[in-house]
């Protein structure tokens, strides 16, 4: 394996890579802006710039210094080179000098950027930059633009990387964006007429260093220091994006990409990313709801499992054609629709087991840069159909299901979709008299309407599980805040009535467990977010 050193620190690497890749991966840091893994190297903002020491084979092999600096993300590493960082008096002086030259016309509004806590040019200018600034000339104004429904520009802060650009040429295909001007007026824009509003390009708000790109729904909301990461998984569509929830205090503030080269790259699309409001909807249910006399009541949740079990049998006793169905959203975690269908064959052996709507919008459409968007708008169809098919019996898909909905005694329904997702035949038989309807689901909608028994379940940011993507990779996700008051995440809500019905004792809904108990080689199959993914906020509040 070739071998490298950084400061007299040895760094390997396999295959072929450039310097800084090799530093990066070896945790070495060297000071960059331009350079992106996903995109390709133009090396135009010279931070990295690097005196090395190569061996020569004139000279038998003798490493002998590069007379000029070279850019490391660049540079093709070689065995046996000497890279030169914080020994090195001209690497220092050019880090200065880069700093020095990208503040001269930089605005210090870092109390006011959304970026201070996260920028890269703070950091930098901290770690390799001059104490104090030589420049006392006026500083030249740059416009802020609109430049999409999602994203801002605000130009005094723009350090011309290009990775703007060079993500809207070579992974959306979309150039949108570009540079225009030379000098002191050199601007990112967009095309005349062409706005930035392509299906990925919140993107450009991650990769930018600075705070030039700004989010218009994270705009001024909350400090990033405050907030808590947590690992999650796209909980909108199929795709398995793997993300980051950022929240602070029980509210999620945004929604970001976390890097896995094996499903979303470092991208993530912003149907996804904008995608989890409905998890603060104002409409959100949050305690059951019971039909009396053709109105919901509250009530609380011991009366809500006694009404619903007894409800239940009841209609099951009735002796209809068909007892039980349960529909199990794949909207939900596998966990959680195992145990719904452990519930189910608790209180009718025979029931039926279905997996509910897959929404499918428009056709899959994949991008230059390899990230696809996915039509199917479901998170878990695959998970939940492989936790019913343990459980064993009868079951259906949705369209399979359909035609015969009116034959059954009871229905439970689970939903968690972002809005409302009933079909008309579903709420046929909900409307049913001599049918017993329960809906599980977030947010009010015709099914809640027409149940006789609502319970209030919880989003994917509520709880923990694992979802497999329209790939068929498992993942699990963390829950990053609390449930909302009264309501109950799926699982725990089948924990409890399989409890309420004498089927097992209670306990507290937990992933892990339930995973293992899904038996065969599942459990081990599931991708685990890597150590260091969740990271909680080290800022400390006192009250005064």
């Amino acid at each position: 394996m070739p071998q490298l050193t950084i400061d007299g620190q040895p760094c390997t690497w396999e295959g072929e890579k450039s310097i800084l890749q090799v530093a990066l991966d070896n945790q070495v840091p060297i000071p960059h802006y331009c350079y992106h893994p996903g995109m390709s190297v133009v090396a135009s903002c010279r931070i990295c710039l690097a005196e090395v020491g190569a061996p020569n084979p004139r000279s038998e092999g003798k490493v002998e210094l590069i007379p000029k600096l070279v850019p490391t993300c660049q540079t093709p590493a070689a065995d046996g080179m000497e890279v030169h960082l914080s020994n090195s008096p001209k690497t220092v002086q050019n880090q200065k000098a880069v700093m020095e030259m990208l503040l001269i016309n930089h605005p210090l509004d870092c109390p006011v950027c959304d970026q201070a806590g996260e920028c890269s040019l703070q950091d930098y200018s901290y770690a390799y930059g001059r104490s104090h600034s030589r420049f006392e000339e006026t500083k030249i104004k740059q416009p802020k633009k609109d430049l999409g429904p999602h994203v801002l520009l605000y130009s005094d802060r723009c350090i011309m990387c290009s990775r703007c650009v060079r993500f809207t040429r070579e992974v959306t295909g979309t150039h949108e964006i570009g540079i225009f001007g030379r000098g002191s007026d050199e601007q990112i824009d967009v095309f005349p007429g062409k706005p930035l509003d392509n299906e990925l390009s919140g993107n450009v708000i991650d990769i930018c260093p600075v705070g030039a790109f700004l989010d218009k729904d994270f705009l001024m909301s909350m400090r990033v220091w405050n907030l808590t990461k947590t690992a999650s998984i796209d909980g909108i569509t199929a795709s398995g994006d793997n993300l980051s929830v950022e929240h602070n205090d029980g509210k999620v503030y945004r929604v970001k990409p976390r890097t896995n080269a094996d499903v979303n790259q470092w991208w993530t699309s912003d149907e996804i990313r904008y995608g989890w409001h409905h998890v603060h909807h104002a409409d959100r249910l949050r305690s059951p709801l019971l039909k009396v006399q053709g109105a919901h009541e509250e009530r609380d949740w011991n009366q809500a499992y006694d009404a619903a079990v007894t409800g239940i049998r009841k209609a099951i006793e009735n002796k209809r054609s068909k007892g039980l169905l349960v529909i199990v959203s794949p909207m939900l975690a596998t966990e959680e629709a195992h145990l719904l269908a452990k519930l189910a064959r608790g209180l009718d052996e025979n029931a039926t087991l279905a997996v509910g709507p897959i929404p499918l919008i428009g056709e899959d459409k994949t991008f230059p840069g390899g990230y696809t968007v996915y039509a199917e708008k479901a998170p878990n169809a695959r998970g939940v159909r492989h936790a019913l098919d343990h459980v064993g019996g009868d079951v259906k898909t949705w369209n399979e299901l359909e035609n015969e909905l009116a034959a059954y005694a009871a229905v439970i329904a689970t939903g968690n979709y972002p809005s409302d997702w009933a079909t008309p035949e579903l709420i046929d038989v909900l409307t049913q008299r001599d049918t017993y309807g329960v809906v599980i689901d977030t947010l009010p909608g015709k099914a809640t309407e027409a149940a006789d028994l609502v319970l209030p379940g919880a989003t994917w940011v509520e709880k923990s599980g694992s979802f497999t993507n329209v790939n068929g990779r498992a993942q699990h996700f963390e829950q990053a805040i609390p449930v909302i008051e009264l309501a109950k995440p799926e699982g725990q809500i089948a924990l409890d009535l399989m409890a309420v019905a004498g089927l097992t004792e209670r306990r507290r809904y937990d992933a892990a467990t339930e995973r293992a108990d899904l038996g065969g080689t599942y459990a081990d199959d599931v991708h685990l977010p890597a150590a260091g993914e969740v990271k909680v906020s080290d800022v400390e509040y006192v009250t005064l």
